[in-house]
Order: C-alpha cells, then sequence, then structure tokens
C-alpha cells in the first residue's frame, strides 16, 4: 500500500495535457472580435455576442480555466473519447 493512488484529473480539465503542450492564444481587437490561435495558425474569430460572452467569462479566470474555455470556443474539445 505504498504505492500513491493516481489521481484522476477533475471533469471538464484537459486529461491528456493536449492544451498545456499546445496553448491556444487569443486577442481582443478594437472592433470587439476575439482571434483565436494555435501553433501560430488562426484557429477562429468570435464576434458580436459570442465574443462578447467569452471576454466576460474569461474574465478573473486561471490560465488552465482559459485554455479549456479557449478549446470549447473553437471546438477543439474532447476530440476521441467523448463521453
Amino acid at each position: 500500500m505504498g504505492e500513491q493512488a493516481k489521481k484522476k484529473a477533475p471533469r471538464g480539465v484537459d486529461r491528456r495535457g493536449q492544451l498545456e503542450e499546445r496553448p491556444f492564444t487569443y486577442i481582443e481587437t478594437k472592433d470587439g472580435k476575439v482571434m483565436i490561435s494555435r501553433d501560430n495558425r488562426l484557429v477562429t474569430i468570435l464576434s458580436g455576442k459570442a465574443a462578447e460572452k467569452f471576454i466576460n467569462a474569461a474574465q478573473g479566470l486561471s490560465q488552465d480555466e482559459v485554455q479549456l474555455l479557449l478549446a470549447k470556443a473553437t471546438g477543439h474539445y474532447k476530440h476521441g473519447n467523448e463521453r
């Protein structure tokens, strides 16, 4: 019983570490759009209510939580083992 029990990542967290290895970045533009990139490539652009909702949701979150929010906003979330 000297072995430590493996801790499971909480639900909704990047269990495979993909967001840590290859994080998303985002830029808020002057006209209220949010440009989301990964690996120096533009993935998507949020505008209007979607951009406003993202900006409000991202305020006050940790870096890990922002990464998860970015993944969800781009649709790059839970590929492979969806449950």
